[in-house]
């Protein structure tokens, strides 16, 4: 059973915020591409996206596009979209459904769905040329309730070891059950990491987020997670509210097999290094978050729903959505404008309040993945 604690109560030993490199440097930025995004499990939306064979999308992240499909036995696989022979781009649309093959525009070579090269034009002419050596290049790709990972690292750490702390910790959620209402996505000129702090900590609600803090005070709810690559836990909703909603009423049937706690409470979790999961009695809330350079991202919000809640007309689905939307914006207005003043020769890393342990937390997991243990003159450790 999951151990609570208030945020406030997890030492975070004088730390200070990043400096300045971290935020505005196109270098480290380029190191974090490669050590953080390039070897850790990144969540690229929902497996609903290729549902029936033959369905695949491109997912795009720097100069790397990737295909992401389903094959024809079922198997959910993952390609660098780049052709064995010149290196072409085989698919230009954003997603899309293939027969049995994937062909090669340039020069038509020719793969399975499983990647195996399975027709080159007159490759008989290449001396030694074997088909069995030019499967396309594939990427590890995993799937926990309902959601897709990719990991780029030729040898990645196994799945199941990666998410060890997470799995079955969300099943009474029903997230594989759950249908996407509504995606929106929002282009936020502030670095990706701004955009985590701000999640983890609620010492910004009050001035922020009015309609939130009428709903969740800003200083209730307790944290189970609090080091290591996820982080989160719960806000406990005042006790005239259903859920995070304009109205404060529900706007769709419970989500899974909840209890009564779980009927009070909001759960948010941060799953390093590109996922935001908030859990809602009557829906569920996921941002997939894409840096693009030290002072932009671009951040997909999806919002899921119990299927009951979409066919049934009298749910206000619109309601909770219209909710976050409101709230989203809200919080990438204070990034964006963190961004900005940070970027200034004035600015000087700042001390954390207790109430932002969970960022503290986050950036020692940057910290870690960047083998840089005490940027700040030692003020993280």
């Amino acid at each position: 059973m999951a151990t609570f604690v208030k945020t406030r109560d997890i030492p975070i030993a004088g730390a200070h915020t990043l400096p300045q490199e971290f935020f505005i440097s196109p270098e480290l930025f380029a190191q974090e591409r490669e050590r953080i995004f390039a070897r850790r499990w990144v969540c690229i939306g929902r497996e609903s996206k290729i549902a029936s064979k033959g369905d695949y999308f491109l997912h795009t992240i720097g100069a790397d596009s990737i295909i992401v499909l389903r094959d024809q036995s079922g198997e959910i696989r993952a390609h660098y979209n780049s052709c064995r022979h010149r290196g072409a781009r085989m698919c230009e649309t954003a997603s899309g459904k293939f027969s049995e093959t994937i062909q090669c525009p340039y020069h038509a070579w020719t793969y399975a769905l499983d990647g195996r090269l399975v027709g080159a034009q007159t490759s008989d002419s290449i001396p030694g040329f074997d088909k069995k050596d030019f499967h396309l290049v594939s990427v590890a790709i995993a799937s926990w309730e309902g959601f897709l990972f990719i990991n780029q690292d030729p040898t990645p750490e196994p799945f199941e070891e990666a998410f060890a702390s997470l799995l079955g910790r969300f099943e009474r959620f029903n997230l594989p059950g759950l249908t996407v209402a509504r995606t929106i996505e929002y282009d936020v000129k502030a670095n990706w990491k701004l955009v985590f702090q701000n999640y983890s900590e609620c010492y910004h609600c009050s001035p922020v987020h009015p309609q939130l803090t009428k709903i969740t005070p800003s200083n209730s709810g307790e944290n189970d997670l609090f080091e290591g690559p996820f982080l989160g836990g719960y806000m406990v909703m005042n006790e005239q509210h259903e859920s995070l909603t304009m109205s404060g009423e529900a706007c769709g049937v419970t989500v899974g097999e909840l209890d009564e706690a779980d009927m009070r409470r909001v759960y948010y979790y941060s799953i390093f290094p590109n996922m935001l999961l908030s859990l809602h009695p009557d829906y569920v809330m996921a941002h997939y978050i894409t840096p693009v350079a030290p002072d932009r991202s671009l951040i997909t919000c999806e919002w899921l729903f119990h299927p009951d809640s979409v066919r049934d007309e009298t749910w206000d689905v619109e309601d909770g959505i219209a909710f976050w939307d409101l709230t989203n914006r809200q919080d990438w207005h204070v990034c964006e404008i963190s961004q900005a003043g940070i970027q200034s020769r004035g600015y000087r890393p700042g001390p954390y309040s207790s109430r932002e342990s969970l960022s503290v937390m986050f950036d020692r997991e940057v910290l870690n993945a960047l083998g840089r243990d005490g940027a700040g003159g030692g003020d993280i450790d």
